[in-house]
């Protein structure tokens, strides 16, 4: 596995996992996942503990946005990568007490067969979960816990309260032109908790702040 860098984003314990490809005149190869490879690496000590059950693949149009989405038991984190078209994953802390609870950040994620890296982004527990696609977009993402349709709830979005300020403009420019447009979007995922009706609903004490 050739790993080339582990980034930290602006939301402690949100990774973007960088791994290089093997390239030569017939194109590229590149090892995704390989468990052992990655336990053994130091800087991806924050995966020791995780073990991941269900694979999930989505395709998704142009204007579409999906999330904010979030489970509570099983507690589920989500390794995410593009493997067709452009997505901006979105994600959002919704861990009371956190002292960034309530801002999001949109991270650009294009799949690009000619660059020389793949990224994978580390979506924990705590953390709602989305993404918005500007083109027909094929993604897949590993996730720790079985999806669970009783127990999982979402914030829109497009909620008002939801602080992005540690969101590139640019990327919020693109996510916001997408929900003037009348955004493909699921009714559930439209008419998403706020983040203040999310903080007051009882459910919410699922997420709490542990430090860092």
């Amino acid at each position: 596995m050739k790993l080339l860098a582990v980034l930290d984003l602006a939301l402690d314990g949100v990774k973007v996992i960088r791994l290089g490809r093997y390239r030569d005149e017939r194109g590229y190869f590149t090892e995704l996942w390989r468990r052992a490879a990655f336990l053994e690496r130091p800087e991806l000590a924050f995966l020791k503990q995780v073990e991941f059950v269900q694979a999930n693949e989505s395709f998704s149009r142009p204007g579409t946005v999906r999330g904010l989405h979030f489970q509570w038991d099983p507690p589920l984190g989500k390794l995410v990568r593009t493997v067709a078209g452009r997505m901006l994953d979105l994600v959002l802390d919704i861990r009371l007490g956190s002292p960034t609870f309530g801002r999001a950040l949109a991270y650009d994620m294009p799949a690009d067969p000619e660059g020389e890296h793949q990224d994978w982004i580390w979506v924990p527990p705590g953390f709602a979960h989305g993404n918005c696609f500007s083109v027909p977009t094929q993604i897949e993402y590993l996730c720790s816990g079985v999806y669970n349709p009783r127990c999982e709830a979402g914030i829109s979005p497009f909620a008002r309260d939801v602080d992005w300020s540690l969101c590139e403009r640019g990327l919020k420019a693109e996510l916001d032109a997408i929900g003037a447009a009348s955004a493909r979007m699921s009714a559930k995922d439209r008419d998403g908790f706020t983040l203040a009706q999310w903080a007051d609903d009882e459910r919410s004490r699922h997420f709490l702040y542990r430090g860092p």
